[in-house]
C-alpha cells in the first residue's frame, strides 16, 4: 500500500485540537501523567495529542473524557445543531 500524505486542512485540525487539549489539561493543573493515568493511556499518547502528530480516536475521547470536555466535543460535532441540520431533520437520510 502507497503512503499516504496528511491533508493539510487535516494537519492544521490536529494541531488546534492537540493545542486546545494542552490548554485544558493546563487549565486543570494536571501533567501528562496524570491525564494519561486518569484516561488509561501512556503519557506518549498524550504528548502525541498535544503536539498535533494524532492518535487513535479512543485515544482522544479517552483524553477528552479525563479533562471534562467530552461532552463539549460530542456536542461540537452534533449535525442538528446546525442550520443544514435542523433543515433536514424531517428528511429521511440515505443508507
Amino acid at each position: 500500500m502507497a503512503a499516504s500524505t496528511t491533508p493539510i486542512a487535516v494537519a492544521s485540525g490536529l494541531r488546534r485540537i492537540g493545542e486546545d487539549l494542552a490548554t485544558w489539561r493546563r487549565l486543570r493543573r494536571l501533567t501528562a501523567a496524570q491525564v494519561a493515568d486518569r484516561a488509561g493511556v501512556s503519557r506518549h499518547t498524550v504528548m502525541r495529542l498535544e503536539n498535533g502528530a494524532g492518535a487513535g480516536l479512543e485515544s482522544v475521547l479517552r483524553v477528552a473524557r479525563a479533562l471534562g470536555v467530552l461532552d463539549s466535543l460530542a456536542t461540537a460535532l452534533d449535525p442538528y445543531a446546525t442550520d443544514v441540520g435542523r433543515m433536514r431533520s424531517e428528511e429521511a437520510l440515505p443508507e
